[in-house]
């Protein structure tokens, strides 16, 4: 029995919300139907449309709202009133290019041009002489038939590097070539020739 019911209530509402769907639609359509059939009458397709007034919501108060004409007609009074402008303003012509009253003073000396000016002589730049690397070279730490290898002891210090060609010493220093009489040295900050550093005992 509940079942029944239950389909008497799902029917009578589909009912109801027909007839107010069917009402809206007709409540669209009348006033659509009854303007087209109405004819205008010649009076009314003459009036002229009035200005809408659009007021923006948040509007600075005191402001004059923006005026909107929705008429399509075209006023010929006004682009006559438009083409009689006649354009009045100090007399000068602003297409054409005038000197204003500026005074520009007179220079008190006369002027330096460059033919004037005396050429300087380049010259390269002096490079200063690199200090000397202080290493004494003081033996070798190489056995016969190994890359030939030296001791180099730091003049600066208490330390001893043992070092062959091409390495680096003291994070600086790269020996270069090694003779039976002395070694030389290139500094890899002072830009130069390498320094040769004699064999000296003790």
């Amino acid at each position: 029995m509940q079942l029944g019911l239950d389909n008497k209530k799902q029917t009578m509402w589909a009912a109801v919300l027909g007839v107010i769907a069917v009402l809206a639609m007709a409540y669209e359509i009348i006033p659509m139907l009854s303007d087209s059939s109405t004819p205008a009458s010649s009076a009314q397709a003459a009036a002229p449309i009035a200005p809408r007034v659009t007021v923006r919501p948040g509007g600075k108060p005191g402001k004059k709202p923006r005026v909107e004409n929705l008429d399509p007609t075209l006023r010929l009074d006004l682009l006559a009133s438009t083409e009689q402008t006649v354009y009045e303003g100090r007399g000068r012509n602003i297409f054409v290019s005038q000197a204003e009253d500026v005074v520009i003073p007179k220079p008190g000396a006369p002027g330096v041009t460059d033919a004037q000016k005396a050429p300087t002589p380049w010259s390269p730049p002096v490079q200063a002489a690199p200090p000397p690397i202080p290493l004494k070279f003081y033996g070798f730490a190489s056995r016969p038939g190994e890359p030939k290898k030296i001791f180099l002891k730091s003049m600066t210090g208490e330390d001893v590097f043992v070092a062959g060609e091409g390495e680096i010493v003291d994070r600086r220093y790269k020996v270069i070539h090694i003779t039976p009489t002395s070694v030389s040295i290139q500094d890899m900050v002072y830009s130069g020739p390498p320094q040769n550093i004699p064999l000296t005992q003790g």
